[in-house]
């Protein structure tokens, strides 16, 4: 995600195994109705791990109602008596396990649902949910909206860190990923938006449904369905992904020159980083002026106004660091957030821009009193600084600072190393500490305390 205040600030394993590591021990045969993350405490589900989603929508623009189906293949973790989905609001009217009725209750954002007969460990089993209503979005820690945010022609669609609940059914942590397929019915001269490869189009009596598969895993929040009027775009790169761009008329002239620069920014990035992880691009810029931030909704981020180049590489960037290699804990949201700020400094520096060391010496030169220096950001402390400058730009700055200490050869092998060894998986930041000391052969433990966890503003000596 970039925020608009951090654009300002910076200028710039088993899946199983990770469930049951982190989230609270699950009461016998309940599934915990969290995933154990300290940050949002009910945010995922213990006791399964879903394998794919299947959701059927029908969204009504004037009205804003939002009819739909969620099919979730999943296996359970344990013996499940009984488990919960995240879901704020919209009616619940039917849920079936396996295709026998459940029962269910709503607790908050839990979805409770309790099975006609116990599931057993290592089984496979169908939950489908039938619902309803107006969708909207939550308010996140630090203020601002995101989930399913109504626009004058649609909605803009944006999940980090809690919203996919606010439009499905889900396991809603970055720890469950999952594949998805997509049928979004709209009125006929609205386009449906969502991630992956498009697989069809149909127009029947005055609406339009659109068919999108995400093949590779993707966590929930990366989900979006965006809905609006758009221009829309369709071509393959030479390295053959399939791109699509759906751009709101409103924002259409001064995104075009951003945009015709997506196949050589991944381009750019996969001489990096690596291969490209998905089979499918592009970007969703709508006209939602009140949003303020853009997100890299997995295969195809999506802009709330014309995007500039930084920001095209930011999002861009988080396909590989955030995207295909997921968070384990929102603590750890410097390894997406850093990340991406490091590749438009990367980015500019090789595209005749200010060097990386520029960037980083303008951001240093602030006094010891500036936000930058308000927490550490290897732990913001809570949900409501996960989004802030330091996760941004002293995360960038610890990248810098590890670049520095290990020279050019080793640092790129790093950053290629992590988005290849752990592609399509999660990461932590013991992990690449771990990495990072493998390949340079050097102890870099003060490095990363000094930069990720101690308090203040770092010495440079």
């Amino acid at each position: 995600m970039l925020r608009r205040e951090a654009v300002l600030a910076t200028v710039p394993f088993a899946v199983a195994a990770l469930l049951a590591a982190a989230g609270p021990a699950a009461a016998g045969t309940i599934g915990a109705s969290g995933a154990g993350d300290p940050y949002f405490p009910f945010s995922g589900n213990g006791g399964y791990h879903v394998k794919h989603y299947d959701l059927t929508l029908r969204y009504d623009t004037t009205g804003r109602h939002l009819d739909g189906e969620a099919v979730l293949t999943a296996r359970a973790t344990q013996k499940l008596t009984r488990f919960d989905l995240d879901l704020n609001g919209l009616k619940v009217t039917r849920v079936t396990v396996d295709g026998t009725a459940a029962g269910f209750r709503r607790s908050g954002q839990e979805l409770v649902v309790t099975p006609r007969h116990a599931l057993r460990a290592d089984r496979e089993f169908h939950v489908t949910v039938s619902y309803s209503g107006t969708p909207k979005p939550v308010s996140d820690p630090d203020g601002s909206a995101d989930g399913w945010i109504p626009t004058d022609d649609g909605a803009f669609v944006a999940g980090e860190p809690q919203g996919a609940m606010t439009w499905f059914p889900a396991n809603n942590h970055p720890k469950d990923k999952s594949s998805y397929d997509f049928t979004i019915t709209v009125p006929k001269g609205r386009t449906a938006v969502a991630n992956g490869v498009l697989r069809g189009v149909r127009t029947v009596n005055g609406h339009t449904t659109f068919r999108w598969h995400q093949a590779e895993p993707m966590a929930a929040y990366l989900a979006t369905a965006t809905v609006g009027k758009f221009k829309t775009e369709q071509y393959t790169t030479g390295d053959g992904i399939q791109v699509f761009n759906a751009v709101d008329s409103r924002e259409a002239q001064a995104a075009a020159p951003v945009l015709k620069k997506l196949p050589s920014v991944l381009k750019w990035e996969s001489r990096l980083f690596g291969p490209y992880p998905f089979r499918a691009a592009g970007s969703i810029v709508d006209h939602a002026p009140d949003v303020g931030y853009a997100l890299e909704t997995q295969s195809r981020p999506l802009y709330d106004s014309a995007p500039d180049v930084s920001t095209l590489v930011h999002e861009s960037a988080h396909q590989w660091f955030g995207d295909s290699v997921s968070l384990t804990a929102w603590k750890d949201i410097w390894l997406n957030e850093g990340f991406a700020t490091y590749a438009e400094w990367l980015y500019s520096e090789q595209h005749g821009g200010d060097s990386a060391q520029k960037s980083f010496d303008a951001l240093y030169a602030r006094p010891a009193g500036n936000e930058l220096w308000a927490f550490p950001p290897g732990d913001p402390g809570s949900g409501r600084n996960i989004f802030d400058t330091p996760v941004y730009a002293r995360g960038a700055m610890t990248l810098h600072e590890l670049r520095k200490a290990v020279g050019d050869h080793d640092f790129f092998r790093i950053l290629r190393a992590w988005a290849t060894e752990h592609r399509g998986g999660h990461g932590t930041t013991a992990q690449f500490v771990k990495l990072s000391e493998r390949i340079s052969g050097e102890d870099l433990s003060g490095l990363f305390h000094t930069w990720l966890y101690a308090q203040g503003k770092p010495s440079t000596a």
